[in-house]
């Protein structure tokens, strides 16, 4: 059976919000693996959030600059292009993630995991290969290795030439460090934040009805009321995204 999905890496139109660049595609997943197609490289699943810490941490915002694919992930980021006349759906990471290791369990692709803490990272091990029958899981490790652990395993991933690394180490370290670790590795190298945890049962994921309405932030604050601080980003979002329009 032929595969419908698209694999044109060149079906997407570059756009900038606040100065950081997101891409309009039509499909995500199909962009993502017409990149694979093309050799590979990096996607960054983008929201408000990360937009207005790029503005403040240049190294972010050069991995954010540097990515092959940048994703509207959050309504902030559709919200803010659509006052461009750019309308595009949002992507969330999560889903966009899992679609591709769908599509790799399909495909024979190898998929590597990084991140996340170990217990995590043993219920995907084990799970994972029973959701996704198919699925070639060549190297799952979790994020906390101690620091003379992490060039090994750096050169580990190079030599495994993996189709598909997903990597939760939260933001900006997912962002920068598969900046520096996959130049000139092959594959798709994409930061998951928390999707490993969400998977494995650890954490849930905002009700349905939360994702329609684009008030899974409200969720997300709800579960973990320390995040307070980090929300702050979003009215600043919202205020400058208007202030530049009116500009």
């Amino acid at each position: 059976m032929i595969d419908p999905v698209s694999t044109n890496p060149d079906d997407r139109r570059r756009c900038s919000v606040l100065g950081v660049p997101v891409d309009a595609c039509r499909d995500a997943r199909a962009a993502a693996v017409g990149l694979h197609a093309a050799g590979g490289g990096r996607i960054v699943t983008l929201n408000a959030e990360m937009t207005m810490a790029a503005r403040a941490n240049p190294e972010l915002g050069q991995a954010i600059a540097t990515a092959n694919l940048v994703i509207p992930d959050g309504a902030g980021v559709v919200w803010a292009l659509s006052l461009q006349g750019v309308n595009v759906v949002k992507s969330a990471g999560i889903e966009l993630s899992w679609s591709l290791l769908r599509y790799a369990a399909a495909h024979q692709w190898r998929v590597a995991l990084v991140g996340s803490a170990p217990a995590v990272m043993d219920v995907l091990r084990r799970d994972l290969p029973q959701r996704l029958p198919g699925l070639n899981l060549a190297l799952a490790v979790d994020g906390y290795q101690p620091p003379e652990a992490w060039p090994g395993l750096e050169a580990e991933l190079r030599d495994l030439k993996p189709d598909l690394v997903l990597i939760a180490l939260g933001v900006p370290r997912q962002e920068t460090w598969s900046q520096r670790v996959c130049q000139g590795a092959s594959g798709v190298w994409m930061g998951v934040g928390g999707s490993f945890d969400v998977w494995a049962g650890v954490k849930r994921r905002a009700p349905a009805w939360m994702c329609r309405w684009q008030i899974e932030w409200l969720y997300r604050l709800l579960q973990e009321p320390s995040r307070w601080r980090r929300m702050l980003s979003l009215p600043a979002f919202v205020w400058d995204v208007l202030r530049k329009g009116r500009a």
